[in-house]
């Protein structure tokens, strides 16, 4: 199963209000799994930046100037997150303006049904706690030193980390397959530790004198001897 981890920046909070994304971020997971195939891009808003957002992500007019607006985008976007279930934090926020993006290029905007909300994740699993990204960065011990302000795709690696804790663990077929490795590790070396078998058999230690007398002590036990019965 393919999912899309994905985070988004804007101007603003509003697309109603004339403002607009700024940069995109996307981890893909298989089956659960990071696969290390991305997508990142950094997206001129064709309006200047307020002050609060910029002190929130750090994007502003000179850095932003020179990229490409949203309509050169758009397609590729498209392409990467194809029907992939997207898995935001707070899906509403990122959803709204994904969509007013692309419907007013002529676009079918993205069913909600489509997104996976973490934030409704983290509250019910832990109903009054924080839900924050950096809350449950925190609570699942997972470093976050490196986000010093908001990044689409800084965010979304942390999110994949956090989304695997909140459906039951990171990685959860990764551990299966250490301890499966572990286990043939285990085994090899445990090998490695055993005699191997001789190519030539030894020789019996035992004198003729000493055969003899062992053969005579058994016959005198009869046929239900142990040492004359056959598997």
């Amino acid at each position: 199963m393919r999912e899309i981890v994905l985070d988004t920046e804007t101007t603003g909070f509003e697309p109603s209000e004339g403002h607009r994304i700024v940069e995109i971020g996307a981890v893909e997971l298989l089956n659960k799994m990071p696969t290390g195939r991305t997508y990142h891009q950094y997206i001129n808003p064709e309006r200047a930046m307020p002050k609060e957002a910029f002190d929130v992500h750090g994007l502003g007019d000179d850095f932003l100037r020179d990229k490409p607006v949203f309509k050169a985008i758009a397609r590729d976007f498209i392409e990467f997150v194809g029907e992939s279930t997207l898995v935001i934090h707070n899906a509403a926020f990122d959803m709204k303006f994904l969509n007013a993006e692309l419907t007013a290029l002529g676009h079918p905007g993205l069913p909600m049904s489509q997104s996976l909300d973490t934030v409704a994740m983290a509250r019910r699993k832990f109903p009054g706690a924080p839900a924050s990204l950096d809350a449950l960065c925190r609570r699942f011990g997972i470093d976050n030193s490196a986000r010093e302000k908001h990044g689409a795709l800084l965010d979304c690696e942390l999110l994949a980390e956090v989304y695997l804790e909140l459906i039951g663990g990171r990685q959860p077929d990764f551990v299966l397959a250490t301890a499966a490795a572990q286990t043939a590790a285990h085994q090899r070396a445990t090998q490695a530790g055993r005699a191997k078998p001789r190519p030539e058999p030894m020789p019996s230690r035992l004198t003729a004198q000493e055969q003899a007398a062992h053969q005579a002590f058994v016959a005198k036990m009869g046929d239900a001897a142990l040492w004359l019965k056959r598997s």
